[in-house]
């Protein structure tokens, strides 16, 4: 792996993977990333879009099951917030692994990755400056992400989910493995896989775990 000036990352990417599982907006659900590993079975590579931590929280178990499956992460505008200024007292909770937040400090904000001759960018908002836009799958800034120099196009940000072919390009969300908001799939949490061989994306529905677990509790 290399630097790409400093604002990505670019793998090699000489073998032809074939299954990308992808997730983003965790925010510190672990049981709902431990599920949709479960459901998911076995992939090439392991992708996540960003905001794996919640607003001034951080998740030990989270970001280390990501670091153990070594996902290829990026920051979303959660990450940003936590590790600037506003962050400082956060950062400073007596509970965190520090070499945990040290890793995830250390993560870009976009990715560039290469498989089998297609090229896969990961970004949380937009793949343009400045970022931060919530691109819903009506909003016409959407077009914009067929301007991308990448087969594949990745973004989270808005827990919708969106598979679409743009001015060439395959677009997908996942919609959010962590933080269900999506009132068109009941508020399900759901993650993709992409067989970037066969082009075919397949988005995958589930319960939030943890929203059931405190529904039981309660009953």
């Amino acid at each position: 792996m290399s630097a790409t000036g400093g604002s990505g990352v670019q793998h090699d990417g000489r073998k032809p993977l074939v299954k990308l599982g992808i997730v983003s907006d965790l925010h510190c659900n672990f049981d709902g990333l431990s599920r949709a590993l479960e459901i998911m079975g076995q992939v090439d590579e392991l992708l996540c879009l960003g905001d794996s931590i919640f607003e001034y929280r951080f998740s030990n178990e989270v970001v280390g099951l990501l670091k153990e499956r070594r996902a290829h992460v990026i920051q979303g505008n959660h990450e940003e917030v936590f590790m600037g200024p506003q962050g400082v007292r956060a950062r400073g909770h007596d509970t965190i692994d520090h070499s945990l937040l040290q890793w995830l400090a250390d993560q870009p904000a976009r990715i560039e990755l290469e498989f089998g001759g297609k090229k896969v960018l990961m970004v949380h908002s937009t793949p343009w400056e400045p970022r931060g836009t919530y691109v819903y799958p009506h909003s016409p800034q959407i077009a914009r992400f067929g301007e991308a120099e990448a087969d594949f196009v990745l973004y989270g940000h808005t827990h919708q989910q969106l598979v679409r072919r743009i001015g060439g390009r395959l677009v997908i969300n996942p919609g959010s493995t962590g933080d269900g908001r999506d009132y068109s799939n009941g508020r399900q949490l759901s993650y993709a896989v992409l067989d970037t061989v066969s082009e075919e994306v397949v988005v995958t529905n589930f319960e939030d775990p943890f929203r059931l677990k405190n529904m039981s509790a309660i009953m």
